[in-house]
């Protein structure tokens, strides 16, 4: 089985195309593959499929074997791969997500090979019971939220998948792996959540670090940067256009005020191609 190798801002996935479905095992198969010292390696597994409804269909499972119903980084690798390896000649393609419907995307191209893209992710979703949390509102903001004594203040936003985002003094330095587990697994989450700790420097910049939902600490969240720029404008925090800047770079993020879409913009990169021999 053939697979690339490819990178959202460090955000990192092994791409497979050509099958029809996704196989029965493939939550093994995600778990072998993406072990960093036994496998390949990666954030993900990523499978491009046939769609009824767009030109491809993106199937993602997260390294620990679970899926994931959308992801900003994979999305802009499936684009990039699907153009690059001639799978498709347009510039302007859609991609059928499990949890965000079908998604616009906008290639960029330098030298004849995709060098950014930007993707419409759609309008988020902020009743508490629908991202989804256990509080029944139309938006959870700065909500309180205890784990090991410790209060913290979330906004819940879905982009496809269920955010909590939480404002910090210094998210570059955060002790993500003391915090994001606990937060990932509490109860008034019903299906586990994203988690991002944020810092302000501006309205148009902020810092920020995920904990990822079966993946742990990335160095980069396409969606969690979506729902970090959302989050800070319901908290008057930010412009409705601000740069997320992550560990493994930045992504422009708009919320357009029109059409209630978010719209990301930002890099994907191959980095090599193999062959799986068992």
């Amino acid at each position: 089985m053939n697979f690339s190798k490819l990178h959202g801002l460090g955000n990192d996935f092994i791409v497979i195309a050509g099958e029809q479905e996704l196989p029965a095992d493939v939550d093994q198969l995600a778990i072998r593959h993406c072990n960093r010292f036994f496998g390949i390696g990666a954030d993900g597994l990523v499978y491009i499929l046939p769609s009824e409804n767009a030109d491809f269909k993106m199937r993602i499972i997260n390294s620990d074997g679970s899926e994931a119903e959308q992801c900003g980084n994979a999305i802009r690798c499936v684009s990039k791969y699907v153009f690059d390896h001639g799978l498709i000649d347009k510039t302007e393609i859609t991609v059928e997500t499990l949890g965000a419907g079908v998604q616009k995307v906008q290639l960029n191209l330098k030298d004849g090979k995709v060098s950014t893209v930007r993707v419409d992710m759609g309008q988020p979703i902020l009743n508490g019971l629908q991202v989804p949390t256990t509080i029944d509102e139309d938006q959870v903001i700065h909500h309180p939220i205890e784990v090991d004594g410790r209060e913290f203040h979330f906004t819940a936003v879905s982009m496809g998948n269920p955010h909590c985002v939480i404002y910090v003094d210094d998210a570059v330095n955060f002790d993500l792996a003391a915090w994001g587990p606990k937060l990932e697994v509490h109860p008034m989450f019903p299906r586990k959540i994203n988690v991002e700790f944020v810092t302000v420097r501006n309205r148009s910049y902020t810092d920020m670090r995920v904990w990822e939902r079966g993946a742990g600490p990335t160095l980069a969240c396409g969606t969690g940067a979506c729902a970090t720029l959302v989050s800070s404008v319901l908290n008057g925090l930010t412009d409705r256009e601000a740069t997320v800047s992550l560990k493994g770079g930045d992504l422009f993020i708009e919320w357009n005020e029109a059409d209630n879409h978010v719209y990301m913009t930002g890099p994907a990169v191959e980095v090599y191609t193999g062959t799986i021999v068992k």
